[in-house]
């Protein structure tokens, strides 16, 4: 009777341990996973990559901009990526699109000092649109070179339209000439669907590919010397009898600060609620040159400006 009474008791033994055994191997299997989980949440593809040696690693998810590529610039021309974030994640580029607007209207026209007429018919539409303007009135006439840089310091939709005009007819023809660049340059994720920026679900880009644009765009002379610009003024004209001056939006809302050991050259800022804060700039570190493209920043032209945030925060890693 003993005998029977302990066989019952070794079985729930035996099966208590069992049981034992399964909850310990259930709990190291999920530990493990959650190990390699974290492993490649950090270490995933789009964080910041290694540096070149003698720099330390840059880092970029603490930025408010998921989107993000910063390329050091060669003395060749060439571009060198130091760190990326997201960076073949298609985003809506907003008023980045108009580094592709202004290179292209430098490269096709042969005389900048030529004047032209800011037309009147799409000045209701940019109006209803909330389009940014550089400051030009409907029918005033001003020397290309002017329009380009309202283009890039006041992101001016009124400059671009015009200039689309004086090349290309039409913005949709001009537009054509810009996704053919696109191909061009090799930004294989790219599509323009107008030359402002305005929000299309058809007109996106990758920060990789901008950073691409960027980086060719710097080699003209003449892109150069406008995007580094923090202001211009326009020669009189029919609408403004003593001219006006043009402010840089990325130098009047970068103010006082810069970084330590350079200083940022200059860049172009787009803000639209799909996009959000997005910043194409370039910068002076150690001297050497630097461009960093980031986008989709919360906020907006009311708020802290988030995307001058982290320009100051990614160069700052370069300082040695």
């Amino acid at each position: 009777m003993k005998k029977q009474r302990r066989q019952p008791y070794r079985r729930r033994k035996r099966k208590a341990s069992l049981y034992n055994y399964l909850v310990i191997l259930m709990i190291l299997v999920i530990l493990l996973t959650f190990l390699l989980a974290a492993k490649w949440y950090f270490q995933k593809p789009d964080d910041p990559v290694s540096s070149p040696a003698g720099t330390s690693q840059i880092k970029l998810n603490n930025l408010a901009s998921p989107n993000a590529v910063l390329v050091r610039l060669n003395s060749d021309g060439t571009g060198e990526i130091m760190a990326q974030r997201n960076a073949a994640e298609r985003i809506y580029p907003a008023s980045l699109t108009k580094i592709m607007t202004a290179i292209l209207a430098i490269e096709n026209i042969d005389d900048m000092g030529q004047r032209l007429e800011v037309p009147y018919d799409f000045f209701p539409y940019l109006y209803e649109m909330d389009a940014s303007m550089a400051g030009f009135e409907p029918g005033e006439t001003a020397t290309a070179e002017a329009l380009v840089y309202g283009i890039i310091l006041e992101s001016g939709a009124e400059c671009c339209l015009a200039l689309a005009d004086l090349i290309a007819g039409s913005e949709e023809a001009f537009t054509g000439l810009m996704n053919d660049k696109a191909e061009e340059l090799g930004m294989t994720d790219t599509h323009f669907s107008n030359t402002t920026g305005l929000h299309d679900t058809n007109h996106y880009t990758t920060v990789s590919d901008l950073a691409v644009l960027l980086e060719y765009a710097l080699k003209n002379p003449e892109f150069r010397k406008i995007f580094t610009s923090s202001y211009y003024t326009v020669e009189p004209t029919n609408m403004h009898p003593d001219g006006f001056t043009m402010q840089s939006t990325l130098f009047e809302n970068l103010g006082d600060q810069n970084i330590k050991g350079g200083r940022i050259l200059g860049g172009k800022t787009g803000y639209t609620d799909e996009a959000g804060l997005c910043l194409a700039s370039l910068a002076e570190v150690n001297e050497e040159e630097y461009i960093l493209i980031t986008a989709h920043a919360a906020g907006s032209h009311e708020t802290e400006q988030y995307h001058i945030n982290d320009a100051l925060t990614t160069y700052g890693q370069l300082e040695k």
